[in-house]
């Protein structure tokens, strides 16, 4: 059986974590998130954004060039939940965009960046879920995660735009697009069915088709 790896990309609520679970139990794959529980910036990021933003950004560069090359190497197939590749085309976009990283550390961490990702072993697939603002207040909402609690429809939007401009010149792997407003993987088996039947054929060269 072919070894892959995939990445699971996606805005706050989109249900990247829902389906990297369900994927990573039905087909078997390893898993590997997000570090949130030993990331030594995460709370002092949240007082004060502007001064532990650089920080943050290079912790989360480091982990994930250090998970995706684990990943990458293991012969086991693998699903990751969130890309290297957003750290630096959405979230640190983001936080210089909305004045919490400095022009010279934005520059700074882009060059960091690509002098990591340059070196990484390409993805055989990137997922991207894509779910409407409404749609990703409401899962918020319903989650009840402090850190989110401050999280707005207009950040929300402007992350969804970032993504729509990141994804027109993406081309390290191949990208199937799923809108997981229309799908239910987390209660209706048929579902999920569907949409391992697509990634299988997308990874098989089978699929061109976006959900």
């Amino acid at each position: 059986m072919a070894k892959h790896l995939v990445l699971v990309a996606g805005n706050i609520g989109a249900g990247k974590t829902s389906l990297t679970e369900r994927i990573g139990a039905r087909l078997g794959w390893r898993t590997a998130y997000e570090s949130v529980g030993d990331n030594p910036y995460l709370a002092g990021f949240y007082a004060d954004m502007a001064r532990w933003a650089f920080h943050l950004q290079v912790f989360f560069l480091g982990h994930r060039a250090e998970q995706h090359l684990e990943l990458a190497r293991d012969a086991r197939s693998a699903i990751v939940d969130r890309s290297i590749y957003e750290d630096a085309y959405i979230f640190a976009r983001a936080l210089h965009h909305m004045g919490y990283l400095n022009e010279q550390d934005y520059h700074t961490y882009l060059h960091l960046y690509h002098l990591v990702v340059d070196n990484l072993p390409p993805p055989d697939l990137l997922i991207y879920l894509k779910a409407p603002v409404p749609v990703l207040m409401e899962r918020i909402r319903r989650r009840g995660r402090e850190m989110e609690k401050t999280i707005t429809a207009d950040y929300l939007a402007m992350l969804d735009s970032f993504y729509e401009e990141w994804l027109q010149s993406f081309d390290i792997c191949p990208v199937l697009t799923i809108h997981s407003d229309d799908l239910d993987f987390v209660s209706r088996n048929e579902h999920l069915d569907e949409v391992i039947r697509h990634i299988q054929d997308r990874l098989a060269g089978r699929d061109e088709l976006v959900l």
